[in-house]
C-alpha cells in the first residue's frame, strides 16, 4: 500500500515554517489503488509566495520517490478549517503525518476511529456463522479484527482505524447490508 511505503522510507527536507506534511485521500486507505497521492502542507503564518515555493520543494522530493502523481495543497491552520476547504475533513480525520508518522489529528490531541454498528437479527444461521468467521477467523486464520487491529466494543459495534474502513465495509456488504459507519474522535487528554 502506498501509505505504508511513504510512512516508512521518507526523509524530507523542509522549512521550520512547516507545521506538518500530511498524506490524505485514497493513498492512505487500505484496499484502494490510488491514481495519485494527496499531500497537505500545513504552515505557520507565512506569506503565500513562500508557501508555494516550499510546497513545490516538498512535491519535488516526493515525486522522486513515487511513480504516480503527487498533488500538494498549502494551508495555514485558518485556511485548513475554513468551511470552503472541502479537503479539510479528510485531512483531519484520515490524514497521516509524514513527519511524525502518526495521525495528524493527534496534533489536536484527538484520535480518529471508525465505529461500525451492525445488525445480524435478520440473517440466517449460516450467515451469522460466516460473519463470526469473518471477524474472528477460522481454523487458525486471523479474522478482520485481529488482522487489522479492530475490536468489538460491544455486541453489534466494531471499532477500527480509519484506513481500514473500506476493507471492513466491503467484506461486511458480502454478508449483510445492515450496518452503519460512524466517524468519531477520542480525546487524548
Amino acid at each position: 500500500m502506498m501509505q505504508k511505503k511513504s510512512q516508512k522510507k521518507l526523509k524530507l527536507v523542509y522549512s521550520k515554517d512547516i507545521i506538518d506534511i500530511i498524506q490524505f485521500g485514497s493513498s492512505v486507505i487500505e484496499g484502494t489503488t490510488p491514481k495519485d497521492i494527496d499531500i497537505a502542507v500545513i504552515y505557520n503564518k507565512i506569506n503565500l509566495k513562500e508557501q508555494l515555493e516550499e510546497s513545490q520543494k516538498i512535491k519535488k522530493q516526493l515525486q522522486e520517490k513515487f511513480e504516480i502523481p503527487i498533488h500538494v495543497k498549502s494551508y495555514d491552520l485558518y485556511s485548513l478549517f475554513d468551511k470552503g476547504n472541502f479537503a479539510g475533513n479528510s485531512i483531519i480525520f484520515y490524514g497521516k503525518s509524514l513527519i511524525s508518522k502518526d495521525y495528524f489529528s493527534k496534533f489536536f490531541k484527538l484520535m480518529p476511529k471508525i465505529q461500525i454498528k451492525y445488525i445480524l437479527m435478520d440473517l440466517q444461521k449460516k450467515d451469522k456463522i460466516r460473519f463470526n468467521y469473518l471477524l474472528n477467523g477460522k481454523k487458525g486464520q486471523y479474522g478482520l479484527l485481529r488482522k487489522y487491529q479492530g475490536k468489538l466494543i460491544s455486541p453489534g459495534i466494531i471499532e477500527i482505524f480509519p484506513e481500514y474502513e473500506k476493507i471492513f465495509t466491503e467484506n461486511l456488504k458480502k454478508i449483510t447490508p445492515s450496518f452503519e459507519v460512524r466517524k468519531i474522535f477520542y480525546s487524548l487528554e
